[in-house]
């Protein structure tokens, strides 16, 4: 089926389709690669994660990725790094395909949101006006010649050009995978950075929000790879931490970034927690004596407070949460699951490993099924998280090359 036309995908798109879902977050820790089996029974999506794959980045390329984050990354780079991040993904792709005992005749279609350079929601300066935009790089083209398949990429744009952030797009997923009839839930991605969905009890799709909160792995991982001295590249378990304590002073102060205080719709990234916050915050931190472990405690810390003040502030409020349920890498750091379990009481807290999702395979899975809406004409946005004026079908589709005639 995978080689067949877009028209006669589309006829079918309703139906159940095999869909291989690519990711690659902000940490650029790899490629995550999920193949999912994506139905509608009785109007209620249904899915089964057929086989998952977490793929690193072979470490050029990774520094490549790591050089194009710099404002000073020339077209000509930029434009080969997109081509070769489309092989990358295609290749993730038929690695998780043959991982599921399969033949890629066999897949319906790709989902690749690809790789987040640069992520600009808010208006910047663009010559003698002002312009926002955003940049995921792996050609979707070049993904669908080397697959052969029909391939959905770039999600964020359609929202984009209703006015929303294009940020965050995983709250639609989370309302299909996790919305309760009896209790309120908060979904929360501990990815390079945070961000959470509210689920009010007897939710619809129009009453969810949901926003970034701030850094997490991302920073915590400059932070490692630094004190270190590059034998680490990430906190394994939150030890480093747990053997610091925290710096309330400096806690204080890096609470003070405005964008905590900012209300929802919003979103983050790089852009304002890149590798330039983590080399002033060491810098700021060095001249003022403070050790390794201790930043380390500190800013574990801000991670858990960030989330905990944007639940206490913009959610609370209007309802108190029962359960949490805990997502991404981060939820392998247990000073920050700790800290949250303290900071979130008395809610619960779950993974989404308990209801039979893998941490790491989640926004991955989450690409699949916004595919399959996109191949059926639905819209998959949450304007009320995004700030769209209006709901959207997100990505572009790229056809495959034709079957050389015979």
């Amino acid at each position: 089926m995978t080689r067949s036309s877009l028209s006669r995908l589309l006829e079918r798109a309703d139906e159940t389709l095999r869909i291989v879902g690519l990711m690659s977050g902000t940490s650029v820790d790899g490629i995550d690669a999920a193949l999912v089996e994506i139905g509608r029974k009785n109007g209620v999506l249904r899915w089964r994660l057929s086989a998952f794959e977490c793929l690193p980045w072979e470490p050029e390329l990774r520094e490549a990725i790591l050089s194009a984050f710099r404002p000073d990354a020339s077209l000509p780079f930029l434009l080969a790094l997109d081509a070769r991040l489309g092989a990358a993904f295609a290749a993730a792709a038929l690695h998780v395909v043959q991982a599921a005992g399969l033949d890629v005749s066999a897949i319906d279609a790709v989902a690749s949101h690809g790789q987040t350079i640069w992520h600009q929601p808010k208006p910047y300066a663009a010559g003698a006006g002002q312009g926002i935009g955003t940049l995921q790089m792996g050609d979707g083209d070049v993904i669908a010649a080397k697959t052969g398949c029909v391939v959905v990429s770039d999600f964020r744009r359609a929202d984009m050009a209703l006015g929303g952030q294009g940020a965050p797009l995983v709250p639609y997923v989370d309302y299909a995978l996790f919305a309760d009839r009896n209790e309120g839930r908060l979904i929360v991605n501990l990815g390079g950075i945070a961000n959470l969905t509210w689920l009010r009890a007897d939710a619809a799709v129009a009453d969810v929000r949901a926003f970034d909160t701030g850094p997490a792995n991302m920073v915590l991982d400059a932070l490692t790879l630094h004190y270190t001295e590059g034998r680490q590249a990430f906190d394994r378990d939150g030890a480093l931490a747990a053997q610091g304590s925290v710096r309330q002073r400096l806690l204080a102060r890096l609470m003070e970034h405005p964008y905590f205080a900012l209300p929802p719709p919003k979103s983050t990234g790089r852009e304002a927690f890149g590798a330039r916050y983590a080399s002033e915050l060491i810098s700021s931190v060095s001249a003022e004596g403070y050790g390794g472990t201790d930043v380390l405690a500190t800013v574990t810390a801000l991670t858990v407070e960030t989330i905990a003040c944007a639940y206490g502030t913009w959610i609370r409020p209007q309802e108190a949460v029962q359960t949490v349920v805990l997502g991404g890498g981060g939820v392998r750091n247990a000073t920050v699951v700790r800290g949250l379990r303290e900071r979130l009481a008395p809610a619960q807290l779950t993974t989404h490993a308990a209801f039979g999702l893998p941490d790491d395979a989640k926004e991955a899975v989450a690409f699949a099924i916004l595919a399959y809406e996109t191949l059926n004409g639905r819209p998959s946005n949450v304007p009320q998280a995004t700030g769209a004026s209006r709901p959207a079908v997100l990505g572009k589709i790229s056809q495959p090359p034709p079957e050389a005639p015979k």
